[in-house]
This record gives C-alpha cells, sequence and structure tokens, in this order.
C-alpha cells in the first residue's frame, strides 16, 4: 500500500544506561510502541515476559550481548547501538549473535531507516540484513582504520556472501 508506513504501530524495546538516548529514540520512533530499560535486569525481565517486533540494545552498561543471547533465541531482530563499544571486535560478536545491525550512536539519527530496512525485508520473506553495513562501512574503514577487517578476513568474506542482498532480492524488496 502507497505512503505505508513500516514502523507504525510496531513494538519495540531500547535499552540503553544513558537517559537522553532512550528520550530521543522514544521522540524519533513516535509512530512505534516503545519500551524502554535503564538496566540489564529491567531489560531480561522485559525481554523474558514480553514480544517485541524489535529491540536496541546498547553494548556497555547494559550487558547487550547477554540481552542479544536472549532476544535472538526468542526471535526478536535486534540492533546494537553503541558509542563506547564501538570496536571491531563487537561489530563482528554482534553480527555472530545475530544482531541484525550494529549502528554507531554517531549516527542514531539514521536508525529508524535501519529498522524500516529490517522491517520490510521481513514482510517480503528476506532474511539478510547486510545492506546497514554498506551504509556505514566508510565510517567504520574511518574509525578503525585502513586494513581493520584483515584481522578477521574469513568472517567478513561470508559475511559478503551471506548478508549482502542480491540483485533478485533487491528487486522482491522494490
Amino acid at each position: 500500500m502507497a505512503g505505508k508506513n513500516i514502523l507504525a504501530g510496531k513494538r519495540i524495546l531500547v535499552v540503553d544506561d544513558e537517559q537522553d538516548i532512550l528520550d530521543t529514540l522514544v521522540e524519533m520512533l513516535d509512530e512505534c510502541e516503545i519500551e524502554t530499560a535503564y538496566t540489564f535486569e529491567s531489560a531480561e525481565e522485559l525481554l523474558k515476559t514480553k514480544v517485541y517486533d524489535a529491540v536496541i540494545l546498547d553494548i556497555m552498561g547494559v550487558r547487550g550481548f547477554d540481552l542479544l543471547e536472549i532476544a535472538t533465541r526468542k526471535k526478536m531482530p535486534a540492533l546494537m547501538l553503541t558509542a563506547h563499544g564501538l570496536s571491531p571486535d563487537n561489530l563482528v560478536g554482534s553480527i555472530r549473535l545475530g544482531a541484525k545491525s550494529y549502528i554507531p550512536k554517531d549516527k542514531i539519527n539514521e536508525l529508524d531507516l535501519y529498522l524500516k530496512e529490517i522491517f520490510l525485508a521481513q514482510e517480503k520473506g528476506i532474511e539478510k540484513s547486510g545492506n546497514w553495513f554498506a551504509h556505514l562501512s566508510s565510517f567504520f574503514d574511518e574509525h578503525f582504520g585502513y586494513g581493520w577487517k584483515n584481522k578477521e578476513k574469513k568472517f567478513w568474506s561470508e559475511f559478503d556472501k551471506t548478508y549482502q542482498v542480491s540483485k533478485d532480492e533487491l528487486e522482491r524488496l522494490l
């Protein structure tokens, strides 16, 4: 349906130990039904007792990787949103644990686009989620330095094969 906002009414859990980040995302995603958690314990309880269309997790301060494992087990797509945890190792670790995206807090203003991409792919039956990386690869190159992917060459080779959307899949998305 033309003009349909794919985020409208989506249930999203946002977990961060910074209240200003929680407030920003509640405001930014105002068309969604947002629940927030400020601690690991409160987020864990929500993840164990409720179902969300997506989960946005900080890494540091809220044990984001532990929460990611819970969300992944419950088949809830998770986006990692981080500043202090921004590193090649955490990026790779997030993907290995099932994160659909790994977004630097510097790019928080684009977060709705990454959520839309995930929901649109789900709607079309496409499980891959590598487009976020294509959008952010120059950011990662700038912050991590030349050759940062060399440490995990095998991982990145598999990532390219597994997560990049093919031309046929892209046509289905459009």
